[in-house]
């Protein structure tokens, strides 16, 4: 790989002061402090299964509500793959990913389209772990889809518990994207699209 794919990104507004780093081409690495314990254990584990390195640190307001702090986070991740990434020169576009995680099981589609669509089907008997609400992932995969611009489908085949359902989805996440970022050595130099530009 000729070029670094990196990106060192921060973000402030009146709801979140977020601090970013990532390394497309990792070994999985991370620091992650966003003041929401259960969300830090999910990017972390996004970061070892996708084999980025990863170091996020958000202090956000979360006495009010963890959502501008999973959000914002979504928001600045998405920004630090798209500039990471420039032209996708190479790139192999699309990548899926089933994980199992105990009884459940997700599966994550992603097409680095340059277009922002979400389509998210997870329904979970149990909203709740802790007091982190399932519904802040769907906040999170929008946020981050709307920002590096790309095509994101995720479901919940089937799972009963909401960590394990959260788990399978941010891994199956990680393993789909690393797939789409990985170079394909049968197109280096090649905008993977027939119109030219992603």
């Amino acid at each position: 790989m000729s070029a670094a794919r990196t990106a060192a990104l921060s973000r402030k507004t009146a709801e979140t002061d977020i601090q970013l780093r990532l390394v497309v081409d990792g070994a999985g690495r991370s620091k992650i402090d966003t003041g929401v314990p259960f969300f830090d254990h999910m990017l972390t584990l996004f970061a070892k299964h996708g084999q980025f390195d990863l170091d996020v640190t958000c202090k956000g307001d979360v006495a009010v509500d963890y959502h501008h702090t999973v959000e914002d986070v979504g928001i600045v991740l998405g920004d630090a793959f798209k500039q990471a990434l420039g032209d996708k020169k190479g790139i192999t576009r699309y990548g899926f990913f089933y994980v199992p995680m105990d009884e459940a099981l997700a599966r994550v589609v992603v097409d680095l389209s340059g277009r922002a669509a979400l389509v998210y089907d997870v329904v979970s008997p149990t909203m709740y772990v802790r007091d982190f609400n399932l519904i802040l992932v769907k906040e999170f995969c929008r946020a981050f889809s709307n920002a590096l611009a790309c095509n994101l489908h995720v479901k919940l085949e089937y799972g009963e518990e909401p960590h394990h359902v959260a788990e399978a989805i941010f891994k199956a996440l990680a393993r789909a994207l690393d797939a789409a970022v990985t170079i394909d050595p049968r197109a280096v130099g090649q905008i993977p699209s027939t119109k030219g530009a992603l």
